[in-house]
């Protein structure tokens, strides 16, 4: 890691402690530290037996701050840092920025809250939200079709401006821009649509992504991307769906169907899982992708869990791969 970066998180985090003594606790340090060991194998892949970082949440540390400026108005901040427990490095791989998870500043009142710097997308949240595997980028069906096969761009926007609306009857709506600063070929836009009231619980989001840090596909415009989710508790079952497409413009055009259902059963104090999802290329090929998950997720507390998932996922024209482990999840 550069050291520059360490002794600017040392110094963050001391001056952070230091004020929360002073201030009532005003500035946090938080996180959330999962580490998983097994057997790994994705489609067309190698079988491998690894020690890895983030299985069911990806590892991250993070401090957020608030001052009441009177009249219901906060000023708040928050940066936040994926980390590699397997190797103790930052960052979910070698090419990711420090605070990489969120960094920004906002204003909150009744108006809800707009945060200006880098900021998670409208679209991962209601695609982690309805699904039982929830942002697990190692076991989610969901996520991984998503976030890890369709989409360009990463789970959250440089340069990005988003706004919050505060839960009201059970329904909310967020909005992000990130403007393109020279890169790409113009702005990205994106937001959600969240009901969630009782046993049910419904989502509608969408994206237009026109500039990322990541490569480009050759002749790019724009890549246009929407889902729907819905999640209803019958009895003891919690059931999830989600349906979405993605389009992108390009030189060669390439188009998505995407599909997931699941489902969560309590059992004393964990919960079996089970997801189903299915990835489909309308143009060109019409490949597929099928990846079904199932693990159970027990609490040792409120926030100390222990699971195990077996993952087996199938594409086109590749050999299947099938992932077994178990892992051990901390908040704080």
């Amino acid at each position: 890691m550069n050291p520059v970066l360490v002794r600017a998180a040392t110094l963050i985090a001391g001056a952070a402690l230091a004020h929360a003594a002073q201030a009532e606790s005003s500035v946090t340090a938080y996180g959330l530290m999962d580490m998983s060991v097994g057997q790994f194998q994705a489609a067309g892949g190698s079988r491998v037996w690894r020690a890895d970082s983030g299985g069911m949440s990806t590892s991250h540390l993070g401090f957020r701050g608030s001052e009441d400026l009177g009249g219901g108005v906060r000023a708040n901040f928050a940066i936040e840092s994926f980390l590699r427990l397997d190797s103790g490095a930052a960052g979910r791989f070698g090419a990711d920025s420090f605070w990489s998870r969120n960094a920004y500043v906002s204003l909150q009142g009744a108006f809800g809250q707009t945060r200006l710097g880098r900021n998670t997308t409208p679209l991962f949240v209601s695609t982690l939200r309805f699904n039982p595997f929830g942002d697990s980028f190692g076991f989610s069906p969901s996520i991984r079709h998503y976030f890890a096969g369709a989409l360009l761009g990463d789970s959250a926007w440089n340069n990005s401006i988003s706004f919050l609306t505060r839960n009201s009857r059970g329904v909310n709506f967020n909005l992000i821009t990130g403007l393109g600063e020279g890169n790409g070929v113009g702005r990205n836009l994106g937001g959600n649509l969240v009901f969630d009231d009782g046993p049910l619980a419904l989502t509608f989001a969408a994206q237009q992504v026109k500039n990322t840090a990541g490569a480009l596909p050759a002749g790019f415009l724009k890549q246009d991307a929407l889902q729907v989710g819905a999640a209803y508790n019958f009895g003891p079952v919690r059931l999830f769906g989600q349906f979405g497409a993605v389009e992108t413009q390009a030189a060669a055009n390439l188009n998505y169907k995407l599909y997931q259902l699941g489902a969560a059963l309590p059992i004393g104090t964990g919960a079996l899982l089970g997801s189903y999802a299915r990835a489909r290329t309308t143009s060109p090929g019409g490949l597929t992708r099928e990846t079904l998950s199932l693990g159970y997720d027990h609490f040792l507390s409120k926030s100390t869990d222990v699971y195990a998932v077996f993952m087996n996922d199938q594409a086109s024209g590749l050999a299947t791969g099938r992932t077994l482990a178990g892992g051990l999840r901390l908040r704080f």
